[in-house]
């Protein structure tokens, strides 16, 4: 079917004429087009243009004015934990009350916490409940996000996240990727001998995985308290060996290195990076690596947010996730996210938007068929309320601007 979509007030194609990212003052331009009109052919984008070459509406099936609107890709959300047994709002009362992220989870709390409730959790209790906050990530904009294991911390419970994911993916219209993060935290029954809960990721949890090919990545929590460097690299040499893609959890709690393993292995994004220097930043630029802020985080645990403004004036390339978890960034809203950049980060606008879509598309694999409105990629964008300007949408923070999510050239109904 041909869909037109029309008389569009400002159109943001973040167009990059087929490049996989934007990096640096590039990303100041996400590609306007005023008085535009968009249409879609069995799921993916046809044509775009000004409204001066906008074909007859006589040619198409359905016609959607948009007049007043404004038209950008959906948001690609690259780091999230949304399959998890239950909220820590208790934990959520104890930071309130003054103790920190390290006190909580040397308490019992943070992750661990969530891995006990995890593993008393039925798989199919997990996939309804993981089910109806991806439908509310939908409804809000997300049309692409990847998803990771991290609170089973056994064999059997990651692989039962994993599987999990594998239903998300065959029940929802948008893409996902799946993440398997075995090494989030060290499980209590191996206190005191970390190196041994590395050789059960390295030997038993990643052929399992392998063998029934649940995974899309790696992931690894490389920071003080959790992972070491020497530790990361060597869970990720053994993940390449199965052909999963490494992601790296790095200096959320200090400048523990895991920038510099993650572009040692090649990793396809190190996220977090709310402590860097300019000694990860160069580390970067000799690299393929994206770097994923999570302001959500940042906002939630009263951390410092990441140096946006340095990646982006070394001429590196930006991306921005929500990191939707129980424990540090219980939202998975990336409209808050795209205000949290610009307050907080200091990101205009336009950069904000292509590190939500097209960088965001890359930290997941799939910028080639998403992340941008661009002919032969996938149909999916944001309709939004009546808007005179881009800024609109972060200005109203916590005030959803998305009037209608469309997927593949389908309007979302939840």
């Amino acid at each position: 079917m041909r869909k037109l979509f029309r008389n569009i007030h400002q159109l943001y194609t973040v167009s990059a004429h087929s490049r996989l990212f934007k990096a640096g003052k590039e990303m100041q331009d996400a590609g306007l087009i005023s008085n535009a009109w968009m249409s879609i052919q069995d799921g993916n984008i046809e044509g775009v243009g000004g409204m001066d070459t906008c074909p007859s509406a006589s040619e198409f099936q359905e016609v959607v004015e948009c007049k007043n609107r404004i038209v950008f890709p959906g948001y690609c959300d690259s780091h999230t934990h949304i399959i998890f047994a239950a909220t820590r709002e208790g934990e959520f009362v104890d930071k309130i009350r003054g103790l920190s992220y390290e006190e909580i989870a040397k308490r019992g709390g943070g992750i661990l916490n969530s891995a006990a409730r995890l593993r008393a959790t039925t798989e199919d209790e997990l996939f309804d409940t993981a089910l109806a906050r991806a439908k509310e990530m939908i409804g809000s904009g997300t049309t692409a996000f990847e998803v990771k294991s991290g609170y089973g911390l056994s064999t059997k419970d990651e692989l039962k996240m994993l599987k999990v994911a594998a239903r998300l993916k065959s029940s929802l219209p948008v893409t996902i990727k799946s993440t398997f993060l075995g090494a989030h935290a060290v499980p209590p029954e191996y206190k005191g001998n970390q190196a041994g809960y590395v050789d059960l990721i390295v030997q038993e949890m990643l052929p399992a995985i392998a063998a029934e090919g649940l995974a899309d990545f790696v992931d690894v929590f490389c920071d003080e308290g959790f992972f070491t460097p020497d530790e990361s690299s060597r869970i990720l040499e053994a993940a390449a060996k199965y052909g999963l893609k490494p992601k790296i959890h790095a200096n959320e709690l200090a400048v523990s290195g895991g920038v510099q393993v993650g572009v040692r292995h090649q990793a396809l994004s190190v996220d977090h990076l709310e402590r860097i220097t300019e000694i990860e930043v160069e580390a970067l630029k000799h690299s393929s690596t994206m770097p994923v802020a999570l302001p959500g985080t940042s906002f939630f645990l009263r951390i410092p947010y990441t140096p946006a403004r340095m990646i982006l004036d070394a001429d590196l390339p930006l991306a921005l996730a929500s990191d939707f978890n129980p424990g540090s960034s219980p939202s998975g809203n990336m409209n808050l996210i795209f205000s949290l950049a610009c307050i907080q980060m200091r990101l205009l606008p336009e950069e904000a938007l292509v590190a939500l879509t097209l960088n965001g598309a890359y930290a997941m694999g799939i910028a080639e068929t998403e992340g941008s409105l661009e002919p032969g990629k996938a149909g999916n964008f944001i309709l939004t309320r009546p808007a005179q300007d881009l800024a609109v949408v972060p200005y109203y923070y916590g005030f959803g601007m998305v009037d209608q999510v469309w997927v593949r050239g389908e309007k979302f109904q939840g």
